[in-house]
């Protein structure tokens, strides 16, 4: 499948601003999943961006923006081919062992509750990746997908305890669970091209990863029940959302601050000549 991606995200300040810097980790990279085919990266003002990667191995942007104004823009824009390797993903930068993915951070913690249910789920099969289908499964059916119950520092023991949240919750629970029962997992942020054609959205995807003996790393989308295909852009990963956020960033001044972000992904069609 052939998509194309357009992300924009704009801050609006209650006052003028004397400078702002942000790190972007907002363009995928080629793996076995995907070939990019164009992107780019641009910022309404006057800047130099730097691109590097990150620990992870994460393609980086930062900047700063030097001066008073009052509205700050980023835009990311391409187009990503992607193939169906089954949820396995292959051919990404790797620069860690496996047991920094069991490291619990402060919006991966199990709860107890999680725990039961994650030993519950597991006890039913008896391979690595048949148990972690199963809490993909169990999450989906679960879980209320609900954009306006929790936000960015929400963690995966609220979510589960009020039994709703958005791909960011499903995630991290995805993560807690896996990682309770040893299993190596880590936090994935990218796109998702929807079968239903609504091509407009409020924000980028998420899912998860977890290592499987004799496989590798595998995708799991909790939010829609079922392992990342052809239909998903992989941009960052990291221990959880933190991590791999697309916009981290600080300014001086401003007063108040809001947010606004345009998402549109949809499928591109090649073009054919007669």
């Amino acid at each position: 499948m052939l998509i194309r991606v357009r992300h924009e995200t704009i801050y609006r300040y209650g006052a003028p601003t004397k400078g702002a810097t942000q790190r972007l980790l907002m363009t995928p990279r080629n793996c076995d999943s995907q070939r990019i085919r164009r992107w780019r990266v641009e910022v309404d003002h006057d800047c130099r961006l730097i691109e590097t990667e990150d620990a992870f191995g994460n393609i980086s942007h930062r900047f700063y923006v030097h001066g008073s104004f009052s509205s700050l823009t980023t835009l990311v824009e391409g187009e990503v081919e992607t193939f169906d390797t089954a949820g396995v993903m292959r051919g990404s930068v790797e620069r860690f062992p496996l047991a920094l993915y069991l490291r619990d951070t402060p919006l991966t913690q199990a709860s107890a509750a999680l725990s039961a249910f994650t030993e519950d789920l597991f006890a039913q099969e008896t391979t690595t990746l048949a148990k972690l289908h199963t809490l993909n499964g169990a999450l989906y059916d679960s879980m209320t997908f609900d954009t306006d119950t929790t936000h960015v520092a929400t963690t995966a023991a609220e979510a589960f305890e009020h039994r709703q949240g958005v791909c960011q919750d499903f995630a991290h629970m995805f993560i807690a669970c896996a990682r309770t029962m040893g299993v190596p997992a880590r936090y994935v942020s990218g796109y998702f091209c929807r079968a239903d054609g609504a091509d407009d959205q409020a924000a980028g995807h998420a899912w998860a990863e977890a290592y499987v003996e004799d496989l590798g790393w595998v995708g799991f989308d909790p939010a829609h029940g079922r392992s990342p295909d052809e239909s998903h852009v992989r941009v960052a990963a990291a221990l959880d959302y933190l991590g791999a956020a697309p916009i981290r960033g600080a300014r001086i001044g401003g007063g108040s601050e809001s947010m606004e972000v345009r998402v549109r992904v949809a499928e591109a069609f090649a073009q054919t000549q007669n």
